[in-house]
């Protein structure tokens, strides 16, 4: 019997949520992901120092441009790994500017391409606050398909769709962490609260035509992937990915369009705030992912000015 992995790919794209290139090489996702912690990682990798070096000599003093060579660097190689996309993320500081986010993904794509990448293979990723989500709206319009990450609420989802971003990364992992610490218990399978949130946005875009894709990302345990199973993408890191290569067994489909939703609605920015603002969860995890990739941001940046 094929293992789990290779049927999940049967009806779900796999993504490789890693900056890693032997996990990616023997892995062989179609899609790759990567994030300032991720790249935080790879830099400590020995295979990555001469990217390090690279990218200061080409910034002229600018460490957030040092930043965004490295992010590119990083992702050219994995292009060479995969057939699909690479999500490369703009600096979680910026996720309350709305042009700042345009112009940071616009420099991103223009190094892709003065690196021999076209802009169809890489995916900008940005915070799904309510300026990262009209970020995504504007680059969309120019032609740059966005990612947005930290993604925690129905709220959240619902203004992505209605801004027409391509792909969103609902945060599986994150909501059943908070879940399992304020209600004191754990989570298996369909009952998990991030496999419910996954479950009843991929319901309603389906239902009510969104061509948003949906990617499932931050998975604690293979359950929760299976639980999922179906799902247009599901971000991996090389763990789970491993253990999902190495497990028999029949994986059942539990995603899959025409299940029954809820009725389509529409949000203004006062709406969004308030249905933001009333998911504890996801106001709280918001706001802790973003300062958790900015101070990731920042070591990134710490590290390349030693270079100096």
């Amino acid at each position: 019997m094929t293992s789990k992995l290779e049927q999940l790919k049967q009806f779900t794209t796999v993504v490789a949520d890693t900056g890693d290139i032997d996990a990616i090489a023997r892995l062989k996702p179609v899609d790759a992901t990567t994030n300032p912690s991720l790249l935080l990682k790879a830099a400590a990798m020995p295979r990555y120092a001469e990217d390090l070096g690279n990218a200061m000599k080409q910034c002229q003093g600018d460490i957030g441009l040092a930043c965004d060579l490295f992010a590119v660097a990083v992702g050219k190689q994995i292009l060479e790994l995969i057939p699909g996309r690479i999500s490369t993320e703009v600096d979680a500081r910026l996720s309350f500017d709305t042009q700042a986010m345009v112009q940071r993904g616009e420099r991103l794509i223009g190094l892709y391409e003065q690196a021999g990448i076209s802009r169809e293979r890489v995916l900008i990723k940005i915070a799904s606050t309510w300026e990262g989500i009209r970020a995504a709206e504007q680059l969309e319009k120019a032609g740059i398909q966005t990612n947005l990450t930290l993604l925690f609420s129905f709220t959240q989802a619902v203004a992505c769709a209605e801004a027409g971003v391509f792909l969103i990364s609902p945060f599986v992992g994150r909501i059943y962490d908070w879940y399992k610490k304020h209600e004191g218990r754990d989570y298996q399978g369909a009952e998990d609260p991030g496999v419910q949130s996954v479950s009843r946005i991929y319901d309603y875009y389906k239902a009510h035509g969104y061509e948003t894709v949906v990617m499932g990302a931050s998975f604690r345990n293979v359950g929760q992937i299976e639980a999922l199973a179906g799902c247009d993408r599901l971000t991996i890191s090389p763990e789970l990915l491993g253990q999902l290569a190495e497990a028999s067994g029949t994986l059942e489909r539990k995603l899959e369009p025409g299940r029954a939703s809820e009725p389509r609605i529409s949000l203004d920015e006062n709406s969004f705030r308030w249905g933001l603002n009333e998911d504890a969860m996801a106001t709280e995890k918001l706001a802790e992912g973003i300062r958790q990739f900015a101070r990731d941001q920042e070591k990134l940046e710490a590290l390349l000015a030693e270079l100096a």
